[in-house]
């Protein structure tokens, strides 16, 4: 039976959701912000009406009909901004996991596709609900048929009938299209009556009823001047009118007689995570009840394993790796870095699959097996391995093959690599239990070790096949013990400081409250909205920034526009930055310090990124803000530990422009860099037209922000969002920078031709990432494709160098039996714990290192400081 339909104008809420949020991307660089925010106003969508039917339309190419009556309708819009034209495939794909219906037509625009859509629906009887930002569609209201408009953001919107639109606009909905015949459309170009406005034009259609009446009456119409215009203008505004009504007749396509929505949850998880959709996925299962885990059906029992409980089998088992000189080998283990604890081995050999309990008696031979150096190891996740080694006291050696590591430099841009996938994708061999349900088992223990080993020759065979064997053995394989040691030795805090800091900011906090209180005149909540809104707007009447449907904004944006108008606003801003440290920083990073260690563990996660940059997680470390005042007070926090006299920060200086100047070839970057410019000094100095000295601090940082924004593809709109110039403006300095430095266009342009040619790009050191949207007819993702060819071999290889850089100085370290320890990579910087008798060695040794991992045709230089801790090292 005929619901609730609704219709949705995409078009307009994605353009909505990309203008309303800032630039938001994956971290494959994959821009996502139109289309989260056109999700979240979708979900609420879904959520608060509960419609029974959806359709979304929309425009498909920049001519329809309309520009055959009009040659210059919406001429004058400026090409769609790449950042957001590449993000409409990805709205489609989410679309389509969510079982919603799509529509466009060539030669029509969405509000053709909806009129005739919810004339359709409500003759069939629908109640139907248009949810568009163009006022265009209130024409459309009927006795069954709202129209929902949106308005400020992505979370406001208002609600329109017959009642609402006359008390809103003073017109029926017929009358819409006379109002623009009137007086025309900026957004659309249409023209309209010049110089009719509409106040006039609503007074007009008010008193007359129609254009065709106004003009049958242009006698009656006050003002001399006006009836000039409109006898000037009569055609102007027919053809006005007729551009702007919406055709509800068009010949649309066959479409599915069932409008339903039909979500594919697992899809729809799959996209979430994906897009990084992280606050939408942690409420999946609200969005689409039942999402939750997959009730599989109950698996066929897996194989048992042999479990090797007896001396004397472990003994067996033992000599017969040591015979073959290989443990095909998988861990289970139990509890958290650095308590990380074996809990059992999975071993494979010759054609047995065994599972070893810990603390069996003869678990110290399965030890010695794993820490001796003349045996070989292959395993899946060697990292959790080497952890559980490390805590047992017995580091791990001789790892051979890491089965998950070689799974994500083969395809980097996987969202996971489980070892059934990775079993039924490269042997075709389907496991026979869900992977998740059984890893801690030692049936599953026993199976892995076997997969790992049958893998380990596949896998090995395709890294050499893509000239990625290099890179696996030289850099990412070394590096597993590297991370694994740096996790378990974690970073000392300053847990006195932590609580003092917490306790002096919890001081001022309350003293600002009571400023608040004070300066408002009574007691509220300062962090309830409304109440907040009544007293900046009602009581103290400030001018009101934008309202929201259940009030007064009282959002940052909102607080930042009012800074000056009032003594209460500045303690307003100041609360909120001190709540939010102290809350975020201070409360959160004291709950994650091992009461053991007095130390923070860190995850280094190798296989999340598609550029290869190594992340952190539990805390993440790699996201304290760099240059604010509360960045620097939470690194005050990180301390060397007893024994140990400084914290040494070593960050290689701009290496992105470095590599951009060796790979560019570009001989004006590459001369800048060997004399030891300021290179963003030199750029500006190149892109304004002046001397060196002449370089004013305002042109230097928009010359910075050219320099780091060729590095990431920028566009114009990108780096006038960032200037907060004019799109042309910054389309000028970028076409500068390509005028003065050649060899980068030329590189660039190099780049995408070569990723059309294999498909693929490559860094300095063979990391290789495919990108077969390169090829594709649809230009948003072609576009997106181009820009990933041009910065991914970059951004690569300055992960590459840093990764090999930290193989290198662990190394030299451990060979000149240093005490001092690597604890901490930061995007370009290593942070180390030295130990007093040892500075002047160890900053040779990490500069010796870090400058001298790669040969390239510009210097790599590294900044090294020290001090008391990390901020003062910074």
């Amino acid at each position: 039976m005929p619901g609730k339909f609704v219709i949705i104008d995409g078009s307009s809420l994605v353009h909505r959701a990309f203008y309303a949020l800032p630039l938001l991307a994956t971290a494959a660089g994959q821009y996502t912000n139109a289309a989260y925010g056109f999700t979240t106003m979708l979900v609420k969508l879904l959520a608060d009406v509960k419609p029974d039917a959806v359709a979304v339309a929309f425009d498909k190419g920049r001519v329809t009909f309309r520009n055959e009556q009009y040659a210059e309708y919406k001429a004058q819009r400026k090409a769609t901004p790449t950042e957001l034209a590449e993000q409409f495939p990805l709205v489609r794909e989410l679309l389509a996991a969510m079982g919603i219906a799509v529509l466009e037509e060539a030669g029509f625009e969405a509000d053709d596709i909806i009129g005739t859509l919810a004339c359709r629906a409500a003759t069939g009887g629908y109640e139907v609900i248009i949810v568009t930002g163009d006022r265009d569609a209130l024409q459309l209201i009927g006795p069954a048929t709202k129209v929902m408009l949106t308005r400020k953001g992505i979370s406001e919107m208002a609600l329109f009938d017959h009642e609402a639109l006359y008390a809103q606009y003073g017109v029926t909905p017929e009358q819409v299209v006379d109002l623009k015949g009137l007086m025309g459309d900026t957004s659309d170009n249409i023209p309209g009556v010049p110089g009719v406005g509409e106040k006039t034009a609503t007074k007009l259609i008010a008193e007359f009823g129609s254009v065709e009446n106004v003009l049958a009456n242009i006698d009656k119409v006050p003002g001399a001047k006006l009836q000039e215009k409109l006898r000037d203008n009569a055609e102007l505004a027919v053809l006005s009118k007729k551009l702007a009504t919406i055709e509800c007749n068009m010949p649309l396509p066959d479409a599915p007689e069932d409008y339903t929505p039909a979500p594919d949850a697992a899809k729809v998880r799959e996209l979430f995570t994906k897009f990084e959709f992280k606050s939408l996925l942690a409420k999946l299962d609200t969005i689409i009840p039942g999402a939750g885990p997959a009730q599989a059906a109950a698996p066929a029992a897996p194989p048992a394993a042999q479990v090797a409980d007896k001396p004397s089998m472990v003994a067996e088992l033992v000599a017969a790796v040591r015979r073959e000189g290989l443990l095909r080998c998988h861990a289970v283990t139990s509890g958290q870095v650095p308590a990380v604890a074996f809990a059992g081995l999975g071993v494979a050999a010759g054609d047995r699959a065994v599972f070893v309990p810990a603390g069996t008696e003869g678990w110290d031979e399965v030890l010695a097996l794993l820490a001796d150096g003349n045996v070989g190891k292959i395993t899946y996740d060697g990292k959790t391995l080497t952890s559980a080694c490390l805590a047992a006291g017995k580091p791990l050696a001789g790892l051979a093959f890491d089965v998950f590591l070689a799974a994500y430099l083969l395809d980097p841009t996987a969202s996971d690599y489980p070892l059934t996938g990775l079993s039924e994708r490269y042997l075709g061999k389907a496991a026979a239990w869900p992977e998740k349900e059984w890893r801690s088992h030692p049936d599953y223990a026993a199976w892995a070790a076997t997969a790992a080993g049958e893998l380990k020759p596949v896998l090995d065979g395709l890294l050499k096949e893509t000239a990625a064997d290099r890179l696996y053995y030289d850099i990412e394989l070394p590096l597993v013990e590297v991370l694994a040691v740096m996790e378990q030795t974690g970073i000392r805090v300053d847990t006195d400081g932590l609580a003092t800091m917490a306790g002096e900011i919890g001081r001022k906090v309350d003293s600002l409250l009571a400023d608040i209180y004070r300066i408002a005149g009574e007691e509220f909540n300062v962090n309830s909205t409304k109440q907040l809104g009544v007293i900046l707007f009602e009581k103290l009447k400030l001018p009101v920034q934008k309202k929201t449907k259940t009030g007064y904004s009282t959002d940052a944006e909102v607080l930042e526009k009012l800074a000056g108008e009032h003594p209460l606003i500045d303690k307003l801003l100041e609360y909120r930055i001190l709540t939010k440290l102290k809350s975020t920083y201070l409360d959160g990073m004291a709950a994650l310090v091992n009461p053991a260690s007095g130390r923070v563990h860190t995850s280094f996660n190798q296989t999340v990124t598609a550029t290869g940059r190594l992340s952190s997680s539990d805390p993440n470390l790699q996201n304290i803000p760099v240059r604010t005042d509360a960045g620097r007070k939470i690194r005050e926090l990180f301390v060397p530990d007893a024994g140990y006299d400084v914290l040494l920060s070593a960050d290689y200086s701009q290496i992105e422009l470095r590599i951009l100047a060796h790979m560019s070839g570009d001989a004006g970057l590459i001369e800048a860099f060997r004399v030891g410019k300021d290179i963003h000094t030199a750029t500006a100095a190149e892109v304004f037209g002046v001397s060196e000295a002449e370089v004013t601090p305002l042109m230097r940082s928009r010359a910075k922000a050219v320099n780091f924004g060729i590095v990431y593809g920028i566009s114009d709109y990108g780096l006038s969002q960032g200037l907060g110039v004019s799109r042309k403006e910054a389309g000028e300095y970028i076409d500068s920078y390509f005028a003065r430095y050649p060899g980068v266009k030329r590189y660039i342009d190099a780049m995408i031709e070569d990723a059309r040619e294999k498909g693929y790009v490559t860094t300095l050191f063979g990391r290789r990432r495919y990108l077969p949207e390169i090829h594709s007819t649809n230009f948003n993702q072609r576009s997106f494709a181009e820009r990933t060819a041009m910065n991914t071999p970059i951004q690569g290889t300055a992960a590459d160098v840093i990764k090999k850089a930290m193989v290198e100085v662990s190394g030299r370290l451990r060979d000149a039996a240093m005490k001092s320890r690597v604890l901490l990579q930061v995007h370009d910087e290593l942070v180390l714990e030295v130990a007093s008798a040892e500075r002047d060695k160890v900053a040779e040794i990490v500069r010796e290192a870090m400058e001298g991992t790669v040969d390239l045709s510009v210097p790599l230089t590294t900044d090294v400081k020290y001090g008391k801790n990390w901020a003062e090292a910074k």
